[in-house]
């Protein structure tokens, strides 16, 4: 029995070991080293493919085009420096460290240059969404760099290349965050580069920790000097630089996480707790800080008693907000600063979240309504052989969706055959002659 459960073990560590084997295909590793080595520098072609990236990431932020700032990102070559700090951190490379540090700086500075002058000089200046969502990272940032840095050093160490560095480069997003650092400069909106720039090195240190990580994973040939007092200087100091640069994350992560978990707790603290016939929240606030955390709600309506705020005030701990302030302002008194732009921005929206389930439906309605032109003179000419036909726009529903589709329908009864081709173009026609967006043609 006991040598059974050993072989069964044995052939399940045999299956994973092959399955997940990360030397399978492997490159050689001085081709890695030099390719890493070589895309870490920016100088020449490198430096201007940056800049133009740059002005596409920016304009692509600008206009709110997502298709213009994957473009860009396919086109950024920020991925090399900070690879190459990975690669060095795991080879005891001191050297390519300090050349990717300072390439990265490099690329940074003329980064966020270039898309401040392109701020400045653009005449759009209004903050898209685009733009507003590279300022407030979340976890999933975290997560993306990471995962996106161990595919990303993955593929770079295979013989055959594939298009994953090209996904990372779209997934772990360097460019629009110092795209947008840029446009704070230029605005001088200090909270939209300071987020946009902790967006940037998050992804950053995290795509180096896991380029670090699957270097001593693959096991690279680590780097060793002849002065050995040299060598135990030089591992002082990447020892330092790992320090500094994990310790730091793992603070940045959990911060994150703490404050993912927060807003998550205290949108559902909301959504349950403030359920009034006659009041609503018409915007909220939460800030989150070591501290203590707050939320702050803006209602509209019958005002509250005290009594039952202070009464939803105890439930925060059941929703596990410990250490956090509930303000309520409701009422429009003087002393309060209400935001009118808030409770008609809320509004507006109450009333199209409620309208919108009948919206499709008026527009069905719509168009059944609109009358259908008189064609018989010219089906006569074009089909002599046509008897008889009717058009009439209908609702045409599926059993396994709930959408349904409008669509004009069409049924003629001719002589003779009638061939696939000229069904194909009778439709066609008949599409264009009604102005109908679909048209469904049925032969008898």
């Amino acid at each position: 029995m006991h040598k059974e459960q050993n072989r069964f073990f044995r052939i399940i560590r045999i299956f994973f070991s092959r399955r997940f084997n990360l030397h399978v295909d492997k490159a050689d590793e001085d081709d890695v080293i030099l390719s890493i080595r070589k895309n870490t520098d920016f100088v020449g072609p490198n430096l201007w493919t940056l800049i133009f990236a740059i002005f596409i990431a920016s304009i692509g932020l600008n206009v709110n085009s997502t298709a213009v700032i994957i473009g860009a990102m396919l086109i950024s070559p920020l991925m090399g420096p900070i690879m190459g700090i990975g690669l060095g951190l795991g080879t005891n490379d001191f050297e390519l460290i300090k050349k990717g540090a300072r390439n990265l700086l490099i690329a940074t500075i003329i980064s966020i240059a270039t898309s401040s002058l392109y701020f400045w000089l653009t005449p759009l200046h209004d903050a898209q969404s685009e733009l507003l969502a590279r300022t407030t990272p979340s976890v999933w940032d975290v997560f993306i760099a990471f995962f996106g840095g161990l595919a990303g050093i993955v593929a770079g160490t295979r013989k055959e290349k594939s298009n994953v560095i090209p996904g990372v480069a779209i997934a772990t997003a360097l460019m629009p965050p110092l795209c947008t650092a840029g446009y704070g400069i230029a605005s001088g909106n200090i909270y939209y580069f300071l987020g946009a720039i902790y967006l940037y090195s998050i992804n950053t240190v995290f795509i180096g920790i896991s380029t670090f990580l699957i270097v001593r994973f693959l096991k690279f040939k680590v780097k060793h000097f002849e002065n050995k007092r040299y060598e135990k200087k030089v591992s002082r100091y990447i020892i330092a630089i790992i320090t500094i640069t994990i310790l730091p994350s793992i603070y940045l992560a959990y911060r994150i996480v703490d404050k993912s978990i927060f807003e998550n707790n205290a949108r559902a603290f909301i959504t349950e707790q403030f359920r009034f016939k006659n009041t609503q929240v018409v915007n909220r606030t939460f800030k989150y800080s070591s501290k203590g955390n707050e939320i702050d709600l803006l209602l509209i309506g019958y005002e509250l008693p005290d009594r039952t705020i202070d009464s939803i005030r105890k439930n925060l701990k059941n929703y596990k907000l410990f250490n956090t302030r509930l303000l309520v302002r409701q009422g429009l008194n003087a002393k309060q600063e209400i935001d009118f732009t808030q409770i008609k921005a809320s509004i507006l929206e109450d009333v199209f979240r409620k309208d919108s389930a009948s919206l499709a439906v008026d527009n069905r309605e719509n168009k059944l309504a609109i009358p259908i032109p008189d064609i018989h003179p010219e089906l006569k000419a074009l089909y002599p052989s046509l008897q008889k036909y009717s058009i009439y726009n209908v609702v045409e529903r599926r059993t396994d969706t709930l959408p349904a589709d409008t669509l004009t329908q069409v049924v003629a009864d001719f002589t003779g055959p009638f061939s696939p081709a000229e069904r194909i173009k009778m439709r066609e026609w008949l599409k264009s002659r009604l102005k109908a967006d679909s048209v469904k043609l049925i032969i008898q």
